[in-house]
């Protein structure tokens, strides 16, 4: 009798979640980063932490996909993220692939770096490999309108490339140094997590010029042309499942963060013409 009930029990079909489709998590990572403030919402590691927690705790989940979308920003902000999501990819075990939408450049390239393979479409910008400092001169104009610039500082250093001030050599070359510094940081980074995949040479490469996605390939700055539900669906089937890890923000909380601040109309405008000239450098 009990023979014939195991014989029974082994025809029964096991229940589909004894063998659940794998999952892939598609964490965003779009805009400018930054350190944020709160007249801007930058990408930074403080506020993408918990979704990139969220992103490798996903029930079965066998990949995470970074849709990154990002033309740069800060390079420590940068690192952290890319560090971050490398971490936990190495203590769990989980793959990790990067997808570039319309731009992966600069700080936004850097965190693709955090994956084992890049892929890009066609018509993504990719690329922008080193460091840029810009601003505006009003000595001139204070000048014009009869304005004295008074600066009290205790430090030789310390009032560096005031910009109600004429620009000094010696200030251009102390900033020219820290950017070659951060430079070589990045180009060491690249090195690090490509390798053998690089193509190009490194004069091309890491000149600040970025590309097309084909040529990205090329280069070896990116694996192959694709995007997240094909080429993840090649690499674990077609049955794979995807949950995309969005941004919880519950009623209260979207209240609370309407009252607590409500910029200026002047600073408002501020950041977002600095955004937008991020993302206008690649015509978007």
């Amino acid at each position: 009798m009990l023979k014939k009930i195991k014989q029974l029990l082994t025809k029964i079909p096991l229940p589909l979640f004894q063998n659940p489709a794998p999952v892939v998590a598609i964490l965003p990572l779009e805009g400018v980063i930054g350190s944020g403030s709160r007249f801007s919402s930058a990408l930074n590691l403080a506020g993408i932490e918990e979704k990139i927690d969220q992103a490798f705790d996903v029930y079965n989940v066998k990949a995470v996909a970074l849709a990154v979308n990002s033309p740069g920003g800060s390079p420590v902000q940068s690192e952290l993220i890319m560090r971050r999501i490398q971490k936990l990819s190495e203590e769990k075990e989980i793959p990790v692939y990067a997808f570039a939408e319309d731009v992966a450049a600069s700080g936004g390239y850097l965190i693709s770096l955090a994956a084992e393979e890049i892929y890009a479409h066609e018509a993504s910008i990719v690329g922008s490999i080193g460091v840029i400092s810009a601003g505006f001169g009003f000595h001139k104009a204070i000048e014009k309108i009869g304005v004295d610039r008074r600066v009290y500082a205790a430090g030789d250093n310390k009032s560096i490339l005031d910009p109600f001030q004429p620009e000094k050599d010696k200030d251009i070359k102390l900033l020219k140094d820290m950017q070659k510094e951060i430079h070589e940081f990045f180009k060491n980074l690249v090195k690090e997590r490509r390798g053998d995949k690089l193509k190009g040479t490194q004069k091309i490469m890491f000149s600040g010029q970025f590309w097309a996605g084909k040529e990205a390939v090329k280069l070896g700055l990116v694996d192959g042309i694709g995007d997240i539900h094909s080429v993840m669906k090649d690499k674990l089937g077609d049955k794979t499942k995807f949950k995309r890890i969005k941004e919880e923000k519950g009623f209260i909380k979207g209240l609370l963060g309407m009252a607590a601040t409500k910029p200026r109309i002047s600073d408002e405008i501020l950041s977002t013409l600095e955004d937008r000239s991020l993302w206008a450098r690649f015509g978007l």
